[in-house]
């Protein structure tokens, strides 16, 4: 199965273990840093790659090393970068990301991912996709317009479509994302988002909120596993329990064993739980993308995991 991922390159550079969290005027000390693979939509293709999936990525870096450090780990992930435009007039966005075992704070340069516009999107790039994936709805600037536009475009060709709409740095939680869900097969909020965007605090009534006819919405909660509203149905599952050394990028690694097995017309219950078993196992090793599981890899650790029922074959 080919999919299509738009969006934003970028990498991530980590720091890890701080002492204190750092303040105008003052210096803190960290324990590692790490430099990898960044971004929303990056790790989640990663992820979908690593589980036996064809990428192709659409995006916009610069022509300089931080761009090339993406396109070279992207190909080495096996994901097809053809189609990533090199631009000499901005420079590839970067991550800063201050994290601990508990969370983390990012501070981002949005640089090429905000250049990035509907207009650069080829009519002829969905051939040969069964699906599109797009995330970090609020922060693409540029694409954001036409993000309903893509979706429909998709829709048009025959693909299935999913969203993970990120946060939004400016809290406003602009209503055209619900116009946009009108093209969306799957969307995909963590706990925070589905509150921002719906304004109701409990995960279930916010689900129930978006319903749609639509459009399938995956609340992903953290601590407390991840739920799906089936025809008006709840379905949840747990989090895995793990102890982990970087939560970045863990929602992104749910996103990808999730449509793994939805792709696949697995049930919506072994979709969850491969969906929070990625996101689980990629909290092992810094960075959103460095201990990114196989299929194989993920199968057998929701079979260690007493009565946990096997997911996407």
């Amino acid at each position: 199965m080919r999919i299509l991922v738009i969006g934003e390159i970028n990498p991530d550079l980590i720091f890890y273990g701080f002492h204190a969290f750092p303040e105008l005027g003052k210096e803190v000390l960290f324990d590692d840093m790490h430099l990898t693979l960044g971004s929303a939509s990056l790790i989640c293709a990663v992820g979908l790659s690593r589980l036996g999936n064809g990428l192709t990525f659409f995006g916009m870096v610069g022509e300089d090393p931080w761009g090339e450090f993406c396109l070279e780990r992207m190909e080495k992930e096996g994901i097809d970068v053809s189609r990533v435009i090199r631009s000499g007039s901005v420079r590839t966005g970067i991550t800063v990301s201050l994290t601990c075992p508990e969370d983390r704070a990012l501070i981002t340069h949005l640089g090429a991912i905000e250049a990035l516009t509907a207009d650069h999107v080829p009519d002829g790039i969905f051939a040969g996709h069964a699906h599109l994936h797009m995330a970090t709805y609020f922060m693409q600037k540029g694409l954001r317009p036409g993000v309903r536009s893509l979706m429909r475009r998709a829709k048009e060709n025959g693909l299935t479509t999913s969203l993970d709409p990120g946060y939004d740095p400016s809290e406003r939680w602009e209503k055209d994302l619900i116009e946009t869900l009108e093209y969306v097969d799957v969307f995909l909020p963590n706990e925070v988002e589905l509150e921002g965007i719906t304004g109701i605090k409990d995960p279930v009534e916010a689900l129930r909120k978006l319903q749609n006819g639509r459009t399938l919405v995956v609340a992903k909660l953290g601590r407390k596993g991840a739920a799906a509203l089936a025809e008006d149905k709840l379905v949840r599952t747990p989090a895995f329990a793990i102890d982990p050394v970087d939560t970045t990028g863990a929602g992104d690694s749910f996103n990808a064993g999730f449509l793994h097995a939805w792709l696949r017309k697995e049930p919506l219950e072994a979709a969850l739980r491969l969906g929070a078993a990625c996101g689980a196992l990629s909290t092992r090793a810094l960075g959103g993308t460095t201990a990114q599981p196989s299929l194989e890899e993920a199968l057998e650790f929701i079979r260690s995991q007493a009565g946990a029922p096997e997911g996407a074959s």
